[in-house]
């Protein structure tokens, strides 16, 4: 049920953005504490986007989950800035991150909601 969707403008070909994908798959799901079997990760890269009037490398990144914690968001944020400035050289000061815990009903899979 998390689902990390990244949007960035860096260039990436697609055996390093399956890697950045599968790497993000495992961070999220030991971020979370919850089994890697229900994480979900969608990047969009080489978009066309800015961030303070400069086309230099940045992100958008949303993080949904079913029962996210409020109170550690400033941990999420610390620690996958550090994770995408890490695998993808994105400054941390240069990625924006949303968070929702979306209601369980509003949360559809495999013909039901959760």
């Amino acid at each position: 049920m998390p689902l990390l969707a990244i949007s960035t403008n860096i260039s990436l070909d697609n055996k390093a953005a399956q890697a950045l994908c599968l790497k993000a798959s495992s961070h999220v799901a030991s971020l979370l504490g919850k089994p890697e079997s229900y994480v979900m990760v969608s990047l969009q890269a080489s978009m066309i986007m800015s961030f303070a009037g400069d086309a230099a490398a940045c992100a958008s990144v949303q993080l949904k989950s079913l029962g996210l914690p409020g109170q550690q968001t400033t941990e999420f944020s610390e620690s996958l800035c550090d994770f995408l400035h890490q695998q993808a050289g994105i400054p941390t000061e240069r990625i924006y991150i949303e968070f929702s815990d979306p209601e369980r009903h509003m949360w559809g899979w495999d013909k039901r909601t959760f």
